[in-house]
């Protein structure tokens, strides 16, 4: 071949191997535009658009009025662009914003600054950690008007990362009952214990979506699902109450340098946990809140179960407070071959019914002993039917499990019955005890302690957590007149007479036990002391209950020395505040028919017949729900029907605030409300025509 006709040879094969590559070019364009399109537009937009949860903001837990006990704060880490930045500018000002930085923080060399900011700078850095400590909004605000900062993101480069910090403003008040937070590995909280688990479903909210386009290297918001914020929890805590029960918890503690204690205030009509302290020495000698033994620590009561001992017995018919018995004169008593000896020498001797309550006498046990021995079973029933047996059911995750032995039972023994009536052999916790004594204080009825009353969404009540009752009464009427009687003995006559005051009647009992310790047992001597009960007796509005453990043994361990001052300083203080809101607590006797606000007819058939009072008028409201003022007519009450329609405004006058709210509210109007008692005045006239969505103000006196 000649030379021509090679290179001709040569430029025809490169010119067909560029057709071909050029063909597989375009034929590889081909493909991907309009086969495999939609797949790789995909692609790119998942690149270019991603997905972003927006946190909502966590819901407060407030006290009872309001004041904020657990609340989200914003807090800000700081970064640095050092990017955005013009050299000129960096060069004239970092100096004095590396002074300034050093100022703020307190923790390094305006030097160091210089050198940190230099690196950021000079390499470009875009997301550059200024400090590891995060600010507060109002330091921020400080920071930005810092030398190059105050420039602004896109020119100072100061870059703001905000996240949830959750705080108790009140600093370790009930720190262990309103709970902590975990942090999830998206930076997000969730509730571990206390209200902050409980009620986490109420509190967290419903994040939302934000969908960001990267666009110049930054994403961009795109579309926005706005989060929808946590409720607000509103407690039975007041935050007064409980300064008072935690200051007085930690001194006695401190005194007696015991191990751990707990102390709960309980409202008597609902329930309501006002406050509660748990208090564990620390290795340092310091006092802090780290388990809820009010809740959880269930233990060997001691002599506060002779309440419920005692009701057994009255019960049952076999003793009356002032029966007299022959204890003998040693304060030991036998049972097959083991000894109950009385405590502080005591020597009973001939004694009534009342003074052995009234002293704590383990006498008791042999009361017990003497009437229930054949019938064991009998004894254990009573205590189940007051609800020992049984727990709470309070939201709070943890509540321990009362016990108490049954006849049959594997360490059943003929000791068991005598042990069991003075408190060991048994376990309840503080709160179970207290729900007791709180139900003898409350004409037999037990409440279900109540921590939260309602849950909001900017103020506006969305649930209301009424008081409930569980189970039925605990004795007769008869039975608890005189366990009340006795339970003031206690304070008046007995083993609680060192916190007697002429001011208010107190009621209440003493216990000290043993506490057995893993292998040891009882050897180890280690000791719970406790004091429970109700004030002001006559008329109660508050129940407590205060439990010391092992307090040291050279400083004293006797409930009487430990817990009952607890006691009596929580109850000064707290009826001095009721004195001073509501004036002289103490009641007069109720003279003639009770005054009724208006209301269900349903309420006044069931309490009428429960106070055996004859209602007339019955028939003519037979058809009707409401019924008006229920008048005193010579000796006995009227009722007569009202007539509502949600056409027109009802007339709410003479009502309670619960009806009166059920009822308007009902009628589509929006109802405010001022003062207390029954309804006065209404600002719409009844019988109006009802506007949908009106506002209508209610007075109360």
């Amino acid at each position: 071949m000649s030379m021509k006709g090679e290179i001709v040879w040569r430029i025809g094969l490169v010119y067909v191997l560029m057709i071909v590559i050029a063909g597989a070019v375009v034929f590889q364009a081909l493909r991907v535009q309009m086969w495999e399109g939609e797949k790789w537009r995909k692609q790119s937009v998942a690149v270019r658009v991603k997905d972003f949860e927006v946190a909502p903001n966590r819901g407060d837990i407030c006290a009872s009025d309001g004041r904020k006990l657990a609340s989200s704060v914003p807090y800000y880490e700081l970064r640095f662009d050092g990017s955005v930045v013009e050299s000129g500018v960096f060069q004239q000002k970092v100096d004095s914003l590396a002074l300034c930085l050093s100022r703020f923080f307190k923790d390094e060399s305006p030097a160091f600054y210089r050198k940190k900011l230099g690196i950021a700078k000079s390499q470009k850095k875009r997301y550059f950690l200024i400090n590891r400590r995060k600010v507060s909004f109002t330091e921020l605000k400080e920071i930005r008007q810092f030398p190059i900062f105050r420039l602004g993101k896109n020119r100072g480069g100061l870059i703001e990362v905000m996240s949830s910090v959750r705080l108790q403003p009140h600093v370790n008040l009930a720190t262990r009952t309103i709970g902590y937070l975990n942090e999830s590995e998206d930076g997000s909280f969730e509730g571990r214990v206390g209200l902050e688990g409980a009620f986490e479903n109420e509190l967290k909210g419903e994040p939302g979506r934000s969908i960001k386009q990267m666009m110049s290297g930054t994403w961009v918001p795109v579309t926005v699902e706005e989060p929808v914020d946590g409720n607000d929890v509103i407690t039975t805590i007041d935050v007064d109450y409980q300064d008072i029960v935690q200051n007085a918890l930690l001194r006695q503690l401190e005194k007696f340098e015991a191990v751990n204690g707990t102390a709960i205030l309980m409202e008597v009509r609902t329930g309501d946990v006002k406050a509660i302290a748990n208090l564990t020495r620390t290795a340092s000698g310091s006092y802090r809140e780290d388990m809820n033994y009010a809740v959880g620590d269930a233990g060997e009561p001691g002599s506060v179960i002779k309440a419920a001992t005692m009701i057994a017995l009255l019960e049952d018919g076999y003793v009356e407070p002032q029966d007299t018995v022959d204890l003998g004169g040693t304060g030991r008593y036998q049972f097959y071959k083991n000894y109950l000896t009385d405590s502080d020498n005591k020597k009973p001797g001939k004694i009534s019914v009342q003074h052995i309550f009234e002293i704590s006498s383990n006498g008791i046990a042999r009361l017990v002993f003497d009437h229930y021995k054949d019938k064991p079973e009998r004894f254990v029933n009573r205590l189940c039917g007051m609800g020992l047996d049984k727990k709470l059911g309070v939201r709070i995750k943890g509540e321990g499990e009362p016990y108490i032995k049954h006849p049959g039972d594997k360490d059943w023994s003929g000791l068991t019955l005598p042990w069991m009536s003075i408190g060991y052999e048994l376990k309840i916790t503080p709160l179970q005890m207290l729900a007791f004594y709180n139900a003898i204080a409350n004409d037999g009825q037990r409440m279900r302690p109540r921590f939260v009353k309602e849950i909001r969404n900017r103020g506006e009540v969305i649930e209301r957590i009424d008081p409930e009752e569980v189970g039925g009464r605990i004795c007769s009427r008869s039975t608890l007149r005189k366990i009340r009687e006795m339970l003031e003995g206690v304070v008046e006559n007995g083993t609680g007479r060192n916190i007697r005051t002429d001011k208010y009647r107190i009621a209440g009992k003493t216990g000290t036990a043993r506490i057995a310790t893993g292998t040891e047992g009882y050897g180890i001597r280690k000791y719970r002391a406790s004091f429970v009960g109700f004030f002001p007796a006559d008329e109660p509005l508050y129940s407590c209950v205060v439990v010391v453990n092992n307090p040291s043994l050279s400083k004293g361990f006797y409930a009487n020395q430990v817990a009952s001052p607890v006691f009596r300083e929580i109850a000064d203080k707290v009826y001095s505040i009721a004195y001073m809101q509501y004036g002289e607590v103490k009641m007069e006797p109720v003279k003639g028919l009770p005054v009724c606000k208006n209301g269900l007819k349903r309420d006044f058939l069931e309490i009428f017949g429960e106070l055996d009072y004859e209602l007339e008028g019955v028939d003519e409201v037979e058809e009707n729900d409401w019924v008006l003022t229920a008048s005193a007519e010579s000796e006995h009450v009227v009722l007569k029907p009202r007539r509502i329609t949600n056409s027109q405004v009802p007339n709410v006058k003479g009502m309670g605030l619960r009806d009166a709210l059920f009822v308007l509210e009902n009628a589509g109007l929006k109802v405010g409300v001022s003062g207390a008692g029954m309804v006065q005045s209404q600002s719409i006239n009844p019988g109006t025509e009802v506007r949908e969505g009106s506002w209508i103000q209610i007075v109360l006196r």
